[in-house]
């Protein structure tokens, strides 16, 4: 029997993730996750891959989202009453034009501190329609695309496995930042062939395949690149149809409701792989 290990969100885009016995699913995903996400000053996202040392942020969101606090080595903690009504600006991720409400001032130089770097800080409006791609049309905040990704441990301990082969040191789950990790599969990259699962009264559908980048190589704990692994040892089999290397799946929400640690994972659907 699958069952849900573990349960991630991700309240700024690139910065440290918040593990949870129980989360709400909204449809842009789980309640908080990429709702903000930190931009330089022309408006244009900040990513690990350019910017590792945003692993070092630890953000803190209120349950009702009215609060933000951001922690970081060596530089005072920030707590800000998060800004919903403020005037929208223009912002860019992955050359694709939202809208984002500036959190001020104080955000501003916050991450521009942390990063040496000239930075802001926006966050969704009420009224982002943003549509993602895939198989199966969704929405989200501000992820790279669909609203949840999704690891197995069967496909994590695969990768360990050829880790240790190559003589390589195996690597924690956060340097893939999944959403929802699944116990129970015995086949690795079962997720790969998951069209529809259903979670309690949740119900997830299969967009594509996760194809991994260089965040992968940033060691969550230091934000430091820590050059080649894991894309040298997935590029040996993971190797996608459509180009780069894929590990892990996302998902759109189909129906919202609460997702628990231990809760039963049931494909309802299944297909072939786009591997």
């Amino acid at each position: 029997m699958a069952r849900v290990a573990e349960l991630s969100y991700y309240p700024v885009k690139g910065c440290a993730g918040t593990s949870a016995d129980e989360a709400v699913l909204t449809p842009a995903g789980l309640a908080h996750d990429r709702s903000f996400m930190v931009v330089d000053e022309e408006g244009v996202y900040r990513t690990q891959r350019r910017d590792p040392r945003l692993a070092l942020v630890r953000p803190a969101v209120t349950a009702d989202g009215a609060y933000l606090t951001l922690t970081a080595p060596g530089i005072q903690a920030l707590r800000l009453r998060v800004d919903t009504s403020g005037p929208r600006r223009t912002v860019d991720l992955f050359g694709t034009v939202y809208r984002g409400i500036d959190q001020g001032a104080e955000a501003a130089g916050w991450f521009s501190d942390v990063l040496g770097a000239g930075s802001r800080l926006v966050r969704v409006p009420p009224e982002h329609d943003r549509v993602t791609d895939g198989l199966t049309p969704g929405t989200s905040g501000y992820a790279d695309s669909s609203a949840v990704h999704l690891v197995s441990r069967a496909t994590l301990r695969l990768l360990e496995a050829e880790l240790t082969a190559r003589g390589a040191r195996p690597l924690p789950v956060n340097r893939f930042r999944p959403n929802l990790v699944v116990d129970g599969w015995d086949e690795p990259h079962a997720e790969d062939r998951a069209r529809r699962i259903r979670v309690g009264a949740v119900e997830l559908g299969y967009t594509k395949l996760a194809i991994r980048c260089a965040v992968t190589l940033v060691d969550q704990r230091t934000g430091t690149r820590a050059w080649p692994e894991p894309l040298r040892t997935l590029a040996g089999y993971r190797r996608a149809a459509r180009g780069g290397v894929a590990f892990g799946t996302k998902y759109a929400v189909l129906r919202t409701g609460t997702l628990c640690v231990g809760d039963e994972v049931t494909v309802t659907e299944w297909g072939p792989s786009e591997l």
